[in-house]
């Protein structure tokens, strides 16, 4: 596969056109070398008002709520064959937008696919219920597309996580404003240039805007017209969009920060926990939310395990996504990596031994990007920052546990509840921890999910609601009663 890429220039996409803005433009550059990769649109208040409005025309028109669910289900499986056919250019492109490895770049896409194709099939099983209370008086329980929908889509799986949006929206009749990162926008808008190629598309029903997070985000989180916002990013982010969202009280969904627990018992699979708990926090260079970033290991085992730990983790090959060698990539910027660094350096200080890795990797090509080495500490504090706070970068906490009180104890001791792994071969034990342990998601002898037919969101602060699943496609739509009396009644209708 090529390793260059011709810059590409992106506008906004509109009403079924593409938009020049008076904004200028922002560049998406390659985490790993510096190289500039793509430019895009610095959108106005008044480009995200424009998509919004045509956004809104598109849905108040009826003209795609109003088709066929197998019609929507057409366009959403059309997509889907669209990614596959463009795999290796899309891949390419992600990996260098992005900075994660090749391999990863291309399971996301098709993950994308798989789950604009699952929705494609939701789309024909929105069902309501009637309710029957006699021969003449019956109730109607309705699923309606909640409308414009503002989709805020980060940068660390922009395509994947934008699917879990897009699908359940357009499978729902919603109409949509795109809004990708400024890190990620290239790869993005390629989506969105696919899509525009697909015939009997309505204009307006897909839109995407895009540039920085406080004005183009912001103003699509605050506009009036908008019905519904689905937000993935940090807790404080999701935060600031709940804020802004109350003021005409718009739907929201949040997935948020995470701070996993990954707990490995004593008659667990050694070698599939041990690649388990390795992938779980180093996979994307740890900038994933459920990341596994605090390892439980229970203490009848902690010494053997953890030699072998740090062993395979200390030979993780860093570099260039584009390479096909590469199994962890860079930070995505600057500013990140600086993040990263500054919790490391917090854990020294705070008393944490530093077992592995810990610095930044500037020799030869390395010193182009944004590397840093994975990174391990041991006798780790619960007050600690690097404990409590999601660092978002290639960084783990390990903890001894006694028992399965301890492991909960300790996994629930967060302000966060998104996802978690448990590594055990006792169906007790697994229940036990898993019915005690405050979180959205617990895998078992596994990590990450199967497929998009499962439910997917957090407890406390990781956010509100779900994606994924018959429940991400109920986030999208309005549940309405119809009361229908079928003849005029003989006496008055009692409340």
């Amino acid at each position: 596969m090529q390793t260059s890429y011709e810059v590409r220039t992106y506008s906004n996409y509109i009403g079924g056109k593409w938009v020049d803005t008076k904004g200028g433009t922002i560049e998406g550059k390659n985490p790993a070398s510096g190289e500039l990769v793509t430019k895009a649109a610095k959108s106005t208040a008044d480009d995200v008002a424009f998509a919004v409005e045509e956004a809104r025309k598109a849905f108040d028109s009826g003209a795609w709520s109003s088709k066929r669910p197998s019609e929507r289900a057409k366009f959403l499986r059309d997509i889907s064959e669209l990614i596959r056919r463009d795999i290796d250019g899309l891949t390419l492109l992600l990996t260098l937008e992005n900075g994660k490895p090749l391999a990863d770049a291309k399971g996301e896409l098709l993950n994308a696919a798989n789950v604009l194709e699952y929705y494609a099939s939701a789309a024909r099983h929105i069902v309501g219920r009637v309710p029957r209370y006699s021969g003449t008086d019956i109730s109607l329980v309705v699923h309606e597309p909640v409308g414009v929908c503002g989709l805020i889509v980060p940068w660390n799986s922009p395509i994947s996580l934008l699917s879990w949006k897009l699908g359940p929206a357009l499978a729902a009749g919603c109409t949509v404003v795109i809004k990708p990162s400024s890190h990620t926008s290239g790869i993005t808008m390629e989506l969105v240039k696919l899509i525009s190629t697909i015939e009997g598309l309505p204009a307006g029903v897909v839109n995407a805007v895009t540039g920085p997070g406080d004005s183009a985000g912001a103003e699509l989180v605050k506009s009036a017209k908008v019905d519904k916002v689905s937000f993935t990013g940090s807790t404080e982010t999701g935060k600031r969009v709940m804020e802004m969202a109350s003021v005409n009280l718009k739907k929201i969904n949040l997935e948020c920060g995470g701070k996993s627990a990954n707990i490995i018992f004593d008659d667990a699979n050694t070698e599939a926990a041990l690649r388990g708990a390795i992938w779980s926090i180093f996979r994307s260079a740890g900038q994933s939310c459920n990341a596994g970033s605090r390892l439980l290991v229970q203490e009848t085992i902690y010494g053997p395990f953890m030699r072998r730990y740090l062993q395979a983790a200390s030979a993780i090959k860093v570099g260039n996504g584009a390479d096909p060698a590469t199994e962890m990539g860079p930070i995505i910027s600057e500013g990140q990596l600086k993040r990263v660094l500054g919790y490391i350096q917090s854990g020294v200080e705070e008393g944490a031994r530093l077992s592995l890795g810990g610095r930044r990797l500037i020799d030869g090509d390395y010193a182009k990007g944004f590397f840093v080495q994975p990174t391990v500490f041991e006798e780790v504090e619960r007050s600690m920052k690097i404990f409590r706070e999601e660092i978002f970068g290639p960084v783990l906490c390990v903890l001894p546990f006694r028992d399965e009180e301890d492991a909960i104890s300790i996994a629930n001791d967060t302000n966060f509840g998104l996802a978690g792994d448990i590594w055990s071969k006792s169906l007790t034990r697994i229940m036990k921890v898993a019915q005690g342990t405050r979180t959205g998601t617990l895998w078992v002898n596994r990590h990450l999910n199967p497929g998009p037919e499962v439910p997917f969101g957090g407890y406390k602060q990781s956010g509100l609601g779900r994606e994924t699943g018959m429940e991400g496609l109920m986030e999208f739509l309005q549940t309405k009663h119809i009361s229908l009396q079928l003849n005029e009644p003989s006496e008055r209708v009692r409340r």
